[in-house]
């Protein structure tokens, strides 16, 4: 499918902001916290109600007319060590809006001050806040990008193995789901990458957990058992590093017979969602996704080979 002009700009300008720079956690954070300043004026048919859940800050986005007995909560990115509610609100907003759905945006514990498994034991806490809501498991989505991506998955995982109630799908964004980094596109796509640096996800990854733990299911999911999940959509771009971590992740929870939708986008970059309605391209990330919910949408036959095979 042929991509927007204004995709194609805004590749541009994440390669510039992103890629072309190699910036330390703290200048990240600073990016990120300047970033989140400029969502501009807020839908009117969008309210946004921020909160503190147990000592965790948090956002609900409510679009007006939607079920209220239904719930989205998403897990933002950032590597474990950056991401704040204000910087994902210009995403969440247009998911919200487009999947006529309140979405739970809770800002998680960053390392390398509150290393894994803070991040973890904070999503634990908010999914459980919201079953002691009302909401029944069977109405509650979680969905995550990138780092957010694994850890909703680990935070599914641990939920299965405790014995709680699971959420009725999981919906990952360019999941970071490998932090040992053997997938290949580590190498074959870091020309195209628009946004990532290998080196900088090696100095996270170490930030968030020590090096003998990055096999640890809960840090990196594609190590993990799959049996009894939820049904699992994911979202890649075909251009991105992170690429075989979403074909690895879609293989192993198929292997163990989860319903799995793999949808690899071309021409995008990592988490293309996240700049909102700047471009068509979001909206339609967010249209599929809908799809995947309801039921609606074919599932996919994941090869073993032929990576080029996987298209939108």
């Amino acid at each position: 499918m042929r991509r927007s002009l204004r995709s194609h700009f805004w590749k541009y300008v994440v390669r510039k902001m992103y890629k072309d720079k190699r910036m330390t956690i703290f200048e990240i954070r600073a990016q990120d916290a300047s970033a989140g300043k400029f969502i501009g004026r807020l839908p009117k048919n969008v309210e946004v109600e921020n909160i503190h859940v147990g000592g965790t800050d948090a956002a609900w986005i409510r679009p007006a007319g939607v079920d209220q007995s239904k719930a989205l909560l998403h897990i933002h990115g950032g590597g474990y060590v950056t991401g704040s509610t204000a910087s994902y609100l210009r995403m969440c907003i247009l998911m919200a809006q487009t999947l006529k759905v309140n979405v739970f945006l809770p800002a998680y514990r960053l390392a390398p001050e509150h290393p894994f498994p803070a991040a973890l034991d904070d999503v634990l806490k908010i999914y459980r806040w919201l079953l002691r809501q009302g909401y029944p498991s069977k109405d509650i989505l979680i969905s995550g990008d990138s780092a957010g991506g694994g850890l909703c998955v680990a935070a599914v995982l641990a939920l299965r193995d405790q014995g709680d109630e699971l959420p009725a799908a999981v919906i990952c964004m360019s999941p970071w789901a490998d932090l040992t980094m053997q997938g290949l596109s580590h190498i074959t796509n870091s020309k195209t990458e628009a946004m990532l640096n290998t080196e900088t996800l090696r100095e996270w990854a170490l930030a968030y957990t020590n090096k003998e733990n990055l096999g640890n299911p809960l840090v990196s999911p594609i190590f993990a058992d799959f049996h009894n999940f939820p049904p699992l959509l994911i979202q890649v771009s075909g251009d991105e590093v992170l690429l075989d971590d979403a074909i690895a992740l879609a293989e192993k929870a198929k292997s163990a017979g989860v319903d799995v939708s793999l949808k690899v986008w071309g021409g995008l970059w990592h988490v293309w969602q996240v700049v909102g309605d700047a471009i068509p391209e979001s909206k339609m990330a967010f249209e599929e996704i809908g799809q995947f919910v309801r039921g609606h949408e074919k599932r996919i036959k994941i090869p073993h080979q032929n990576r080029a095979g996987y298209s939108m």
